[in-house]
């Protein structure tokens, strides 16, 4: 199904039957990619008096309670919420769901203390003067284990303040990472990337989102998409999301 898009005065066409699903699944899986310490989601069937919500052990239908962290097993969105003293939600600060995004491509660098970071500089360069309305990132090395990592003190790369800014420049709202966190593991609780990006609490910008745990296929070439980015209507600082990237031709 070709479908075209009038997007700031220009026409794209993209084929609806060829999405490009950039999300990790939340699983039961013990081995599943994870972070901040959290254990893998918990599926347990509901259970009434002699009825269980389990259809292999005799009931009617499956009937399940879940539990899971958004922010540590898998793929996420989250808003401002996330860092603010007041409730805010994703679902009240997403109301668009499709953007124009540019796929970028990079390898974080190595600082004097060991850590591994994404510069203004590599953001600068695999940008190209381009101003998307979001960015997907891709990290190298990109292996398939990234599907089922457990980063809890790993140290994982993580974004400078000084690129977040650069992002904030060019007019960027929606910033997608491969890695559990665009900022530190560890830093103390300063969380100065997500505070930048969203400027908080001085300038919030309610309406920008970050999207963490996604994962871009090697066989995915850099370059612009349409991005459509689901989430569920959860009143919440973050969801569970399924960002879909569909080629422009």
């Amino acid at each position: 199904m070709i479908a075209s898009v009038f997007h700031k005065g220009k026409d794209y066409k993209i084929d609806l039957y060829q999405p490009i699903d950039i999300s990790i699944p939340l699983t039961s899986d013990k081995n599943c990619t994870s972070a901040w310490y959290v254990e893998p989601m918990k599926l347990e069937a509901v259970v009434n008096g002699n009825w269980i919500g389990d259809v292999s052990k005799g009931g009617s239908v499956n009937f399940r309670n879940i539990t899971f962290n958004p922010h540590g097993n898998g793929t996420h969105t989250e808003c401002v919420g996330h860092i603010s003293k007041e409730f805010v939600t994703i679902n009240n600060c997403l109301k668009r769901f499709m953007f124009l995004a540019e796929v970028v491509t990079i390898l974080p660098t190595e600082l004097e203390n060991g850590d591994f970071v994404i510069t203004k500089k590599q953001l600068e360069i695999v940008l190209n003067n381009l101003k998307p309305e979001a960015i997907a990132i891709r990290t190298l090395s990109n292996g398939l284990n990234k599907l089922k990592m457990q980063y809890s003190n790993t140290n994982p790369p993580y974004i400078l303040e000084d690129g977040i800014n650069f992002l904030n420049e060019i007019g960027v709202q929606h910033l997608l990472i491969d890695m559990p966190s665009i900022d530190k593991e560890n830093d103390e609780g300063k969380l100065l990337a997500h505070h930048a990006f969203w400027q908080y609490p001085f300038n919030t910008q309610f309406q920008k989102t970050i999207t963490e745990f996604i994962f871009i296929p090697n066989e995915i070439n850099d370059g612009t998409y349409i991005l459509n980015l689901q989430i569920a209507s959860f009143e919440n600082d973050a969801s569970p999301s399924k960002p879909i990237l569909y080629k422009i031709f």
